[in-house]
């Protein structure tokens, strides 16, 4: 992990380099106006920030895009100064649709080419319109080789329209097949999965570490408890007594303590916050370092919880295994 300026940057295996930090743009449920959404991204690139977690399933595409535009017309930044992290939705896994569903992505965007392009789950829905689509038998799940999947996202990296390939919410055994897959061309440089001091996914850290992948958290500060895929009865990490009082010691927030302790492990973080105040909280995490008695605290946290518990139904379930 390299210092630049007030940034941490995280270089990846194929020799490009992620800002540490990055801001997630998920809305729950249409939560945040679509005018709000621009200006929170045009805010997070003026105080800093120049990586933006997104995703085609958010539905805000168009306006994060909007506001980075908006940021390159009046010089406030380049467009090579900006890493945007793009998702490939799980109705578009078969192999014939993975450009379709990137360059739905592009045009959204109003990009040339997207940063960093991953698949979102490792679960293949049916294809169709809706993001949830069932075929004429009523079945949800599709049958796809993701391993085709990949070679059609290697495919989108050589004709130029992503510069770095990845996955999301894959288990060691999942990126495995990836990584053994008989002629790879590009190892995937990320896994983007859930992680916090409630969810610390030591083994599948150590896994992507061995393997030059890095590891991006997404919910590192808890979650939105949305109520559709999360469980109401499932702790706040932000009120964490220990968190706290490693908070209390540094003068930090605990929000602060919980990123800046994923940092220190290695770890990229895309808190999401549509919050003015709250963007700003995320990104002042440059000025300090947890000491080893701090972080030691934080490991000893004996709760572990998953927030986003999604597809449980699906055989292979990235869940079902241990990490």
């Amino acid at each position: 992990m390299a210092q630049n300026d007030t940034v941490m940057v995280l270089k990846m295996n194929d020799g490009s380099r992620m800002p540490a930090v990055g801001l997630g743009t998920f809305a729950p449920n249409g939560s945040v106006q679509k005018c709000d959404c621009v200006k929170a991204v045009k805010y997070a690139i003026e105080i800093g920030y120049r990586h933006f977690d997104g995703a085609f399933f958010y539905g805000n595409e168009n306006e994060v895009g909007e506001a980075i535009r908006e940021k390159i017309k009046d010089g406030t930044v380049k467009r090579e100064d900006i890493f945007y992290t793009g998702k490939l939705w799980c109705t578009y896994l078969r192999p014939e649709l993975v450009r379709k569903g990137l360059e739905k992505s592009l045009k959204s965007l109003q990009f040339d080419y997207i940063d960093l392009f991953i698949i979102h789950w490792p679960v293949p829905l049916q294809p169709g319109d809706d993001l949830y689509p069932k075929n004429e038998s009523g079945e949800l799940y599709d049958n796809v080789d993701l391993l085709a999947t990949w070679e059609a996202l290697e495919a989108c990296k050589d004709a130029g329209l992503v510069k770095s390939i990845g996955v999301s919410n894959f288990n060691a055994r999942q990126l495995g097949k990836i990584l053994n897959k008989t002629g790879l061309k590009y190892k995937p440089v990320c896994n983007q999965v859930e992680c916090h001091p409630y969810l610390k996914q030591e083994k599948l850290l150590e896994f992507c570490k061995s393997k030059d992948i890095v590891l991006v958290a997404y919910s590192p500060i808890g979650s939105s408890r949305d109520p559709k895929w999360v469980d109401q009865s499932t702790p706040f990490l932000l009120k964490d007594p220990q968190l706290i009082s490693v908070a209390k010691k540094y003068g930090k927030t605990v929000a602060q303590i919980a990123i800046r302790y994923l940092l220190q492990r290695g770890i990229a973080v895309i808190p999401k916050s549509f919050n003015f105040g709250r963007i700003k909280e995320n990104f002042q995490v440059f000025d300090f370092t947890i000491a080893e008695e701090g972080m030691k605290l934080i490991n000893s946290i004996p709760i572990k919880t998953r927030y986003v518990n999604v597809f449980t139904d699906y055989p292979d379930c990235p869940f079902l295994d241990e990490y």
